[in-house]
């Protein structure tokens, strides 16, 4: 470094580089070009690297680096002094490490002219490898950027190129590093290769020749690690949002691998938790049909239905769980009509939990992943299953009706629309979803304390809650106008309460409300 870009004393450095990072909203050009025409970068980096050990001086000046480097200005000045990036990767001090890899990050967010360039200047300095450097070895301040910056890598042109080399021999290859790493190491490349799973269908398909997704199989696999195990699960559920998930995990053995950890009661509770909940979201996809086989699914099924045979009598974080887990295969017509038909068949265990009031949490659990399975969530020409599927669900309800005390169905839902708010939540929703089949808009429409609970706006005060009582009482309308009551002049009252319900909106009432004094002017005479 020449000395003229050497300091002796760096306190007005210091002033000057905390009053710049510490100043509000985001950075700009002009803010930045006029600290460097002060503060000549060359400066600043030697001084870091040089008066390390001044109090607070490595912290303020990468905080001011890194606000310098946020603008396109500071971006600009990065390809020069690539020499600077590539010390501050393997810099021992993980606040330098943590700048460098935000510093990539910058670079790459500011290429998207000069892609190749950018991508040239990380091949040339080795860049990729001391990123993942610094994911396996650095702490949570550094591992986390350092993952950022490789997705943006990941988006530009041949930046795919240098994540999955065509030689899978080579060091950076994520397969070995996986080997060689600790079980820390290895859950954070497992869940890098998560997150470059969701990037696009292209990478997932890049990531599954390269047999990339067997590490996470493994880690399921893995009986003597727990914690790791674990972790790795929750990868799992996080991969499970991704939309072309159930593509490619189908055709792995993660499916059978789960069922073995939901069916094992030796197993700790959370992986059975977390093993149902990923079954669950995996095969909630509406396309889960055309990748996953209807034995598959059985398979699973037969596991949960196992788990809440065993739990039968309990309310508990598992039960919860389990009614979730079939909710979220419910939602799909293939899932629901699987439910249904299964023998015997598994939701009867979410029917008769959603209309049993021992267990709170069991009963929501159970209401949501009803209203699921009667097709709240899927699209209006699809609610409707086959027909031996509609009659189990029809009986299955019947049943459960009168063995209550309340001996009919519409009993049932009266009573659960007059508990608490999130209970009557959880109800609009099954009603929303049943109430396109003609029988259960007749057990709605013969109790009239029913209409007039999801017709009214001041019932609920949450916007979620009106919105939802509003949802439900659009859905009863529509199956009425569409139904054969709809001229039966015993019903007129309903019809004309219905209309007005759906003609005021979900918040008229609200907003109707109008100030009332609370003290009135004293009468003088």
């Amino acid at each position: 470094m020449n000395e003229e870009f050497s300091v002796d004393d760096p306190t007005q450095l210091l002033d000057s580089a905390s009053d710049f990072a510490d100043e509000p909203g985001l950075p700009n050009d002009a803010a930045a070009k006029d600290f460097l025409d002060r503060f000549p970068l060359p400066l600043i980096i030697n001084c870091l690297q040089t008066k390390a050990n001044v109090p607070g001086l490595e912290n303020t000046l990468t905080a001011c680096l890194e606000r310098i480097f946020r603008t396109k200005y500071g971006a600009s000045l990065i390809p020069h002094y690539m020499a600077f990036v590539e010390v501050g990767l393997k810099a021992n001090s993980h606040v330098v490490r943590r700048l460098a890899c935000r510093t990539v990050t910058f670079l790459l967010e500011n290429s998207r002219e000069e892609a190749l360039y950018a991508i040239q200047l990380i091949i040339d300095y080795d860049i990729y490898s001391l990123l993942l450097d610094c994911l396996i070895n650095g702490d949570e301040t550094v591992a986390a950027p350092s993952m950022d910056a490789v997705m943006k890598l990941a988006v530009l042109p041949k930046g795919i190129d240098i994540i999955f080399p065509a030689d899978n021999n080579k060091a950076t290859h994520l397969g070995n590093l996986a080997a060689r790493s600790s079980s820390l190491g290895r859950v954070r490349v497992l869940s890098l290769i998560v997150k470059l799973f969701s990037v696009s269908r292209s990478v997932a398909s890049v990531i599954y020749s390269s047999n990339l997704l067997n590490l996470l199989e493994a880690g399921v696999s893995n009986t003597n690690d727990s914690i790791e195990r674990l972790s790795i699960l929750e990868l799992l559920y996080e991969l499970t949002e991704v939309q072309h998930s159930t593509e490619f995990l189908s055709r792995t053995t993660l499916l059978q691998l789960l069922c073995s950890i939901i069916g094992n009661s030796a197993m700790d509770l959370h992986l059975r938790l977390r093993a149902m909940m990923i079954s669950g979201r995996l095969l909630s996809k509406e396309n889960a049909h055309i990748f996953v086989d209807d034995s598959s699914v059985k398979t699973v099924i037969s596991a949960i239905d196992g788990r809440l045979g065993f739990l039968e009598s309990q309310d508990t974080a598992e039960c919860e769980s389990a009614l979730e887990a079939l909710g979220d295969i419910g939602s799909s017509i293939q899932g629901a009509t699987l439910l249904l038909l299964s023998v015997p068949p598994a939701a009867r265990y979410v029917i008769d939990a959603a209309f049993d009031r021992q267990g709170r949490g069991k009963q929501l659990a159970a209401l949501h992943a009803l209203a699921n399975i009667a097709g709240e969530t899927r699209p209006e020409n699809t609610k409707i299953l086959n027909s031996i599927a509609e009659e189990s669900l029809r009986r299955l309800i019947y049943e459960v009706a009168s063995r209550s005390m309340k001996l009919t169905p519409s009993g049932l839902i009266l009573s659960i629309l007059q508990q608490a708010a999130e209970v009557r939540l959880a109800g609009y929703r099954m009603i929303t979803g049943l109430v396109a089949r003609p029988w259960f808009l007749m057990e709605i429409c013969s109790k009239q304390e029913i209409i007039n609970i999801v017709t009214d706006a001041t019932t609920d005060t949450t916007k979620i809650g009106m919105e939802t009582r509003y949802n439900c009482c659009k859905a009863i309308n529509k199956a009425f106008t569409s139904s054969k009551l709809i001229g039966d002049p015993a019903f007129a009252a309903i019809a004309e309460k219905l209309e007005e319900a759906v003609r005021n909106g979900p918040y008229l009432a609200r907003r109707q409300l109008q100030a009332t004094p609370e003290v009135k002017t004293a009468e003088r005479f």
